[in-house]
Protein backbone atom coordinates (compact mmCIF):
# COMPACT_ATOMS: atom_id res chain seq x y z
CA UNK A 1 0.00 0.00 0.00
CA UNK A 2 1.24 3.46 -0.85
CA UNK A 3 1.91 5.83 2.02
CA UNK A 4 0.71 9.41 2.25
CA UNK A 5 2.53 12.23 0.53
CA UNK A 6 5.15 14.08 2.58
CA UNK A 7 4.48 17.75 3.36
CA UNK A 8 6.22 20.21 1.04
CA UNK A 9 7.97 21.86 3.99
CA UNK A 10 9.59 18.51 4.94
CA UNK A 11 10.69 17.94 1.34
CA UNK A 12 12.26 21.41 1.27
CA UNK A 13 14.13 20.59 4.50
CA UNK A 14 15.48 17.37 2.94
CA UNK A 15 16.79 19.29 -0.09
CA UNK A 16 18.31 22.01 2.12
CA UNK A 17 20.15 19.45 4.27
CA UNK A 18 21.47 17.63 1.21
CA UNK A 19 22.70 20.88 -0.35
CA UNK A 20 24.51 21.71 2.92
CA UNK A 21 26.50 18.49 2.51
CA UNK A 22 24.66 15.86 4.58
CA UNK A 23 24.31 12.37 3.15
CA UNK A 24 21.11 10.41 2.58
CA UNK A 25 21.73 8.20 5.62
CA UNK A 26 22.09 11.11 8.07
CA UNK A 27 19.09 12.97 6.65
CA UNK A 28 17.03 9.79 6.82
CA UNK A 29 17.92 9.20 10.47
CA UNK A 30 17.39 12.85 11.50
CA UNK A 31 13.99 13.30 9.83
CA UNK A 32 12.77 9.68 10.22
CA UNK A 33 12.17 9.26 6.48
CA UNK A 34 13.34 6.22 4.46
CA UNK A 35 16.63 6.61 2.57
CA UNK A 36 14.96 5.81 -0.74
CA UNK A 37 12.43 8.61 -0.15
CA UNK A 38 15.21 11.08 0.61
CA UNK A 39 17.01 10.03 -2.57
CA UNK A 40 13.89 10.28 -4.74
CA UNK A 41 13.00 13.72 -3.33
CA UNK A 42 16.48 15.05 -4.07
CA UNK A 43 16.46 13.48 -7.56
CA UNK A 44 13.12 15.13 -8.28
CA UNK A 45 14.50 18.47 -7.09
CA UNK A 46 17.56 18.06 -9.33
CA UNK A 47 15.42 17.14 -12.36
CA UNK A 48 12.52 19.60 -12.06
CA UNK A 49 13.92 22.27 -9.72
CA UNK A 50 10.97 21.96 -7.35
CA UNK A 51 9.70 19.74 -4.55
CA UNK A 52 6.03 20.48 -5.32
CA UNK A 53 3.69 17.73 -6.45
CA UNK A 54 3.61 17.78 -10.24
CA UNK A 55 0.44 17.03 -12.21
CA UNK A 56 -0.02 13.48 -13.43
CA UNK A 57 0.72 12.64 -17.05
CA UNK A 58 -2.01 11.97 -19.57
CA UNK A 59 -5.67 12.80 -19.95
CA UNK A 60 -7.91 11.85 -17.02
CA UNK A 61 -10.15 8.85 -17.69
CA UNK A 62 -13.73 9.63 -18.73
CA UNK A 63 -15.13 6.61 -16.88
CA UNK A 64 -14.26 6.08 -13.24
CA UNK A 65 -13.34 2.64 -11.90
CA UNK A 66 -16.70 2.50 -10.19
CA UNK A 67 -18.51 3.23 -13.47
CA UNK A 68 -16.45 0.67 -15.36
CA UNK A 69 -17.21 -2.02 -12.77
CA UNK A 70 -20.92 -1.18 -12.99
CA UNK A 71 -20.84 -1.65 -16.78
CA UNK A 72 -19.02 -4.98 -16.45
CA UNK A 73 -21.61 -6.11 -13.89
CA UNK A 74 -24.44 -5.22 -16.29
CA UNK A 75 -22.81 -7.12 -19.16
CA UNK A 76 -22.19 -10.21 -17.03
CA UNK A 77 -25.80 -10.11 -15.83
CA UNK A 78 -27.12 -9.82 -19.40
CA UNK A 79 -24.53 -10.70 -22.11
CA UNK A 80 -26.89 -9.70 -24.95
CA UNK A 81 -27.26 -6.10 -23.75
CA UNK A 82 -26.55 -3.48 -26.42
CA UNK A 83 -24.05 -0.64 -26.14
CA UNK A 84 -26.90 1.87 -26.41
CA UNK A 85 -28.56 0.30 -23.35
CA UNK A 86 -25.23 0.38 -21.52
CA UNK A 87 -24.91 4.05 -22.45
CA UNK A 88 -28.28 4.70 -20.79
CA UNK A 89 -27.13 2.78 -17.70
CA UNK A 90 -23.95 4.86 -17.49
CA UNK A 91 -26.05 8.04 -17.80
CA UNK A 92 -28.17 6.86 -14.83
CA UNK A 93 -24.98 6.34 -12.80
CA UNK A 94 -24.01 9.90 -13.65
CA UNK A 95 -21.15 9.19 -16.05
CA UNK A 96 -22.37 9.86 -19.57
CA UNK A 97 -19.93 8.87 -22.29
CA UNK A 98 -19.77 7.73 -25.92
CA UNK A 99 -20.42 4.22 -27.16
CA UNK A 100 -16.79 3.88 -28.24
CA UNK A 101 -15.66 4.71 -24.68
CA UNK A 102 -17.94 2.00 -23.29
CA UNK A 103 -16.71 -0.63 -25.76
CA UNK A 104 -13.08 0.33 -25.02
CA UNK A 105 -13.72 0.00 -21.26
CA UNK A 106 -15.31 -3.44 -21.77
CA UNK A 107 -12.39 -4.53 -23.97
CA UNK A 108 -9.95 -3.49 -21.24
CA UNK A 109 -11.95 -5.66 -18.83
CA UNK A 110 -11.64 -8.65 -21.21
CA UNK A 111 -15.21 -8.55 -22.55
CA UNK A 112 -15.81 -8.61 -26.30
CA UNK A 113 -18.95 -8.75 -28.45
CA UNK A 114 -18.06 -11.87 -30.36
CA UNK A 115 -19.08 -14.79 -28.14
CA UNK A 116 -20.51 -17.54 -30.35
CA UNK A 117 -24.02 -18.74 -29.64
CA UNK A 118 -24.62 -22.46 -29.32
CA UNK A 119 -25.76 -24.07 -32.56
CA UNK A 120 -29.01 -25.97 -32.06
CA UNK A 121 -29.47 -29.57 -33.13
CA UNK A 122 -31.23 -29.25 -36.46
CA UNK A 123 -33.54 -32.27 -36.66
CA UNK A 124 -34.82 -35.30 -34.76
CA UNK A 125 -32.34 -37.46 -36.66
CA UNK A 126 -29.42 -35.26 -35.48
CA UNK A 127 -30.62 -35.38 -31.86
CA UNK A 128 -30.95 -39.18 -32.02
CA UNK A 129 -27.47 -39.54 -33.53
CA UNK A 130 -26.05 -37.27 -30.80
CA UNK A 131 -27.66 -39.33 -28.02
CA UNK A 132 -26.34 -42.57 -29.54
CA UNK A 133 -22.85 -41.07 -29.69
CA UNK A 134 -23.03 -40.02 -26.05
CA UNK A 135 -24.30 -43.43 -24.89
CA UNK A 136 -21.64 -45.27 -26.90
CA UNK A 137 -18.74 -43.13 -25.64
CA UNK A 138 -19.57 -42.96 -21.92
Amino acid sequence: MRSKELPEELRDRIVARHRSGQGYKKISAALKVPKSTVASIFLKWKTFGTTRTLPGAGRPAKLSYRGRRALVREVKKNPKITVAQLQRCSREIGESCRKSTITAALHQSGLYGRVARRKPLLSARHMKASMEFVKKNT
